[in-house]
């Protein structure tokens, strides 16, 4: 026999991330919901049997450890680094993310930062809105059909960005944990070696410790030498993945010649040297920011907060829960 909705409502539900209008309706019809509030958590602590999170929330294990009775963790994104995934496990309790709904979309946004970054699309905007073309052209910009691509990552957005990039004529090359002899692109074993053959290089991999300034000043020193222009990074995956610091440095020394950037090490704050730079291109993370995709993200996030709570098996776990 299914819970009624009564049934429902009596389970209580912490938000460790502030919901969505997307999502928070339905949520808060459904269930009871607690915004997380670690001065009171210990009154509600007993009664929480899910967590609903973002793709930026941070659940260690001291808060997994608080909630006896939480049996799921739903994250209303694709990474969820920030979970103590091992945690979870070893108390019984599944983690539940939403992937593939949004592989489109951010496939869509490394191909607009490329194109921006090579074309200096937003400098270009700017040099004619502040009058400046009746003074003469700008510089030119660079060709980005018929380039080199290397993609760090070759997981499912990996190949959305690979199909992408073959219809603008470019070779594809990738590394990631292991190869992936299905695919008709060339593989490196490592980040340094696949920025030695890249004109661009595109970052999709998963954050996490494994992950942590995976491109450094090596990987981004590889990529400045591997191009007659220099190099361009564009990294639409997580802001640990990439050492800013030395991103910075590569930058203002001319070592690449740009970066289109959605993702930053310290969200949402973005140092002032990287601001300052005219040649990148920087997004506030919106891989996925369409009305469609979050709407989809809401959906499969409360379908599997839903399913757990009911008793059933969840719609999508995270690897590790599998």
């Amino acid at each position: 026999m299914s819970p009624t909705d009564a049934d429902r409502s009596a389970l209580h539900v912490l938000a460790v991330a502030k919901p969505s209008p997307l999502i928070a309706p339905r949520l808060n019809a459904a269930f009871t919901v607690h915004a997380h509030d670690p001065a009171t958590l210990a009154a509600v602590a007993p009664q929480v049997r899910a967590i609903f999170a973002s793709g930026e929330s941070k659940v260690p294990a001291e808060l997994i450890n608080q909630l006896p009775a939480l049996q799921v963790i739903s994250v209303m994104g694709v990474g969820y680094d920030g979970i103590d995934v091992a945690a979870a496990k070893a108390r019984g309790v599944v983690v539940t993310h939403t992937p593939d709904v949004l592989n489109d979309d951010v496939a869509d946004l490394a191909i607009a930062l490329m194109l921006a970054a090579a074309r200096q699309l937003p400098a270009a905007d700017r040099y004619v809105r502040a009058g400046q073309w009746p003074q003469g052209p700008m510089p030119l910009a660079r060709k980005l059909s018929g380039a080199r691509v290397g993609i760090v990552g070759m997981g499912r957005i990996g190949q959305a960005i690979a199909q992408r990039a073959a219809a603008f004529n470019m070779t594809i090359a990738y590394t990631a944990r292991s190869a992936k002899p299905a695919l008709p692109f060339a593989y490196w074993p490592t980040a340094e070696t696949l920025a030695e053959h890249s004109d661009f290089l595109v970052v999709i991999t998963p954050g996490g410790a494994a992950t942590r300034k995976l491109v450094d000043a090596q990987v981004l020193a590889a990529l400045g030498r591997s191009s007659p222009e220099n190099g361009i990074l564009v990294n639409v995956a997580r802001g640990s993945v990439v050492d800013e610091a030395a991103l910075i440095e590569a930058l203002e020394q001319g070592v690449i010649a740009g970066a289109g950037l959605d993702v930053f090490e310290n969200e949402p704050n973005v140092p002032e040297r990287l601001r300052a730079l005219p040649q990148v291109v920087l997004t506030p993370h919106i891989g996925s920011a369409t009305a469609q995709t979050r709407q989809a993200m809401a959906d499969l996030a409360f379908g599997n907060l839903q399913r757990m709570l009911d008793g059933q098996p969840p719609l999508t776990p995270v690897p590790e829960c599998r």
